[in-house]
C-alpha cells in the first residue's frame, strides 16, 4: 500500500483560478458543505456556495480573512475525503492555518467544529486586521540552500524590530521563503532595504494580518474566550505542528492541543520547514499530498524535502528529475496531478 502526508494548505491559494473549486470537483459532497453554508448563514455571512460561484473573482471580497479562510477549509476538506482509500495517510500537517484544517482531517476536530474554528479564527483576524506579511525568498533560482543569506535576513527583521516606532518578525518559514509580519513602518523599512527579486519580491501580501507573531495576542485572547477546548477530541492520525511536534493518536493532552491552537500557534513564528522534514524523517511516506485549492504550496514543499536533504535532493534540478522520474509530491489543485490522489479516470 502507498503511504503518504497530507500537507494541508493555508491562506493565498485559493485565487482567480480556483474560482469554482468547490463546484467542479465536490459535487458529490452536497450533505457537507450544506451543513457549512448553514453554519455561515447562522453567522449572517456570505455561503460558500454562493462565493464560489461568483460570476467572477475578487481580490477585496474574495481574499477577504473571513471568506477565503472558509472557503479554503471546505475545499481542503473536501479533498482530503477524496483521497483514494489504497492510499494510507500516515501522518497530516499543514501551512499557517492549513493547521486547523489539518485537525479536522486527522480527527481532533468534527468537520463543523473545524469550520467554526477557522471561520471564527478568519473572522477575527479580518475585524482586526492587526499589520501586515510580506514575504522574500532565502533561496535563489536553483534553491540550493543559502544559510547565510537567510541569516542576513533575518538580522536585518531583528535590527528593524529593535527600532522605535517599528515592529517586525518572523511570521512562517516556508521552504525556500519567509514570510514577514509586523506593522506599516516595519514592513516599509524592509521593502526599502533589500534588492528586489524577480520583479515580484517583497511581495506584500492582499488582506493578510501579521499573522504568527505578537501583533496578534488580542486575536488569540478574543479566540480563546470564544472556542472551548471541549471542541477537541483525540486526533485519529499524527498531526504534525507549526513548531515539528507531533501529536499522537491516544496520546494527546487535549488542553494542551487547544492551548497549542489558539496560543502559540498565534502568535508566534510558524516553522513550515521543521514541519515538513519532520514529515519525511519521522513517517518516510512514499507521497506528500497537498490537497486543493490551488498549487502554491507545492515549491514550499519542495524546497524544505530539498532542505533536509530528502532522497538526496540538493537543488531544484534534483527535485524535478526525482519528481519526473517517480512522483514524490502530489497537488490536487493540479488537473494533471489530482487522478494520482483520487484516482479519479482510472
Amino acid at each position: 500500500m502507498t503511504t503518504a502526508v497530507v500537507i494541508c494548505p493555508g491562506r493565498g491559494t485559493y485565487n482567480k483560478t480556483e474560482l469554482g473549486y468547490l463546484a467542479r470537483h465536490h459535487d458529490d459532497k452536497g450533505a457537507l458543505l450544506a451543513g457549512f453554508d448553514r453554519l455561515r448563514v447562522e453567522a449572517g455571512q456570505e455561503t460558500l456556495t454562493a462565493l464560489d460561484g461568483a460570476a467572477r473573482y475578487s481580490v477585496a471580497h474574495h481574499t477577504r480573512g473571513d471568506n477565503a479562510s472558509a472557503l479554503i477549509y471546505a475545499c481542503t476538506l473536501a479533498d482530503f475525503l477524496s483521497i483514494r482509500p489504497d492510499i494510507e495517510i500516515v501522518a497530516i500537517t499543514g501551512n499557517s492555518m492549513g493547521w486547523y484544517s489539518a485537525l479536522a482531517c486527522g480527527g481532533a476536530l468534527s468537520p463543523d467544529d473545524g469550520f467554526g474554528l477557522v471561520n471564527t479564527m478568519g473572522t477575527l483576524m479580518q475585524e482586526r486586521l492587526i499589520g501586515g506579511q510580506l514575504v522574500y525568498p532565502h533561496m535563489g533560482e536553483d534553491w540550493r540552500a543559502d544559510p547565510a543569506r537567510k541569516e542576513a535576513l533575518l538580522a536585518l527583521v531583528a535590527e528593524i524590530d529593535a527600532r522605535e516606532g517599528h515592529r517586525l518578525a518572523l511570521s512562517i518559514d516556508l521552504g525556500g521563503m519567509l514570510v514577514f509580519g509586523g506593522d506599516e513602518a516595519g514592513l516599509a523599512a524592509f521593502a526599502a532595504a533589500v534588492e528586489p527579486v524577480d520583479g515580484r519580491f517583497p511581495m506584500r501580501l492582499a488582506n493578510h494580518a501579521a499573522f504568527h507573531t505578537g501583533l496578534q495576542a488580542p486575536v488569540a485572547e478574543q479566540a480563546r474566550q470564544r472556542l472551548s477546548a471541549a471542541m477537541f477530541g483525540q486526533p485519529r492520525l499524527p498531526l504534525i505542528d507549526g513548531r515539528g511536534a507531533i501529536w499522537w493518536p491516544g496520546a494527546t493532552r487535549i488542553d494542551a492541543l487547544w492551548d497549542y491552537t489558539l496560543g502559540h500557534q498565534v502568535v508566534a513564528p510558524y516553522d513550515f520547514t521543521r514541519a515538513v522534514r519532520t514529515a519525511a524523517l519521522e513517517f518516510a511516506p512514499d507521497l506528500f499530498i497537498v490537497p486543493g485549492p490551488g498549487t502554491t504550496l507545492g515549491g514550499a514543499v519542495a524546497q524544505s524535502l530539498i532542505l533536509c536533504k530528502w532522497k538526496g535532493m540538493d537543488c531544484k534540478a534534483a527535485f524535478h528529475e526525482r519528481q519526473q522520474a517517480e512522483p514524490l509530491l502530489v497537488a490536487m489543485g493540479m488537473e494533471a496531478q489530482r487522478n494520482l490522489a483520487t484516482g479519479e479516470g482510472d
